[in-house]
């Protein structure tokens, strides 16, 4: 059986966490943008070597890029049991509006999107705190503060895009993992 889940926040909210444990209970595969691209590049299909050619320039993939690699993803599951929970995508509303056609050709409706609220304080502390124990030098405070600002700008519009569409479930992800972790299990019952 279908399902097919969107987990947006900010960054830092700990998304990356949570995807893991919701995808391994839910035996749903995580779809990350990120993932998609490097795999494309690094198989040499015609997306990837488009892709690669963008970003070595320095520019941002094209949303028609980034949604031919979902398309890709998605066709290869049997009708019927696409499983699948998006990680990063969509970013903005045109990806968004593009996801909706997809799925639509698919015969595969999203069943929620589930939206870690953190505050931005928060978020900030989070990601200095991971750029001190990793050593990630992209992890300051101007750059975080910038993200943020791309969130949104870009992507805190999708919020009301889901809510107008009866879609849209907030969690709490302020407190410990596994507090936030029951919260995500109670907003999918």
């Amino acid at each position: 059986m279908n399902e097919l889940i969107i987990f947006m926040g900010p960054p830092g909210a700990g998304k990356g966490t949570q995807a893991k444990m919701l995808c391994k209970e839910r035996n749903l595969v995580q779809l990350s943008t990120g993932d998609m691209l490097r795999s494309h590049t690094k198989r040499g299909t015609e997306l990837g070597i488009e892709a690669k050619k963008i970003m070595d320039r320095g520019e941002l993939v094209s949303d028609d890029i980034i949604v031919g690699m979902v398309r890709d993803e998605l066709s290869q599951k049997p009708a019927g049991e696409i499983r699948v929970l998006f990680d990063g995508f969509p970013r903005t509303t045109a990806q968004a509006e593009a996801l909706d056609q997809l799925l639509a050709e698919l015969n595969a409706p999203l069943r929620t999107v589930l939206l870690l609220e953190v505050n931005e304080e928060e978020v900030v502390q989070r990601l200095l705190k991971r750029a001190e124990l990793e050593g990630r030098s992209d992890d300051n405070e101007a750059t975080i503060r910038n993200r943020m600002e791309v969130y949104n700008k870009q992507t805190a519009p999708l919020i009301a895009y889901y809510e107008s569409k009866n879609l849209l479930v907030k969690a709490n992800g302020m407190g410990a993992i596994d507090e936030i972790y029951a919260r995500l299990q109670e907003a999918l019952t």
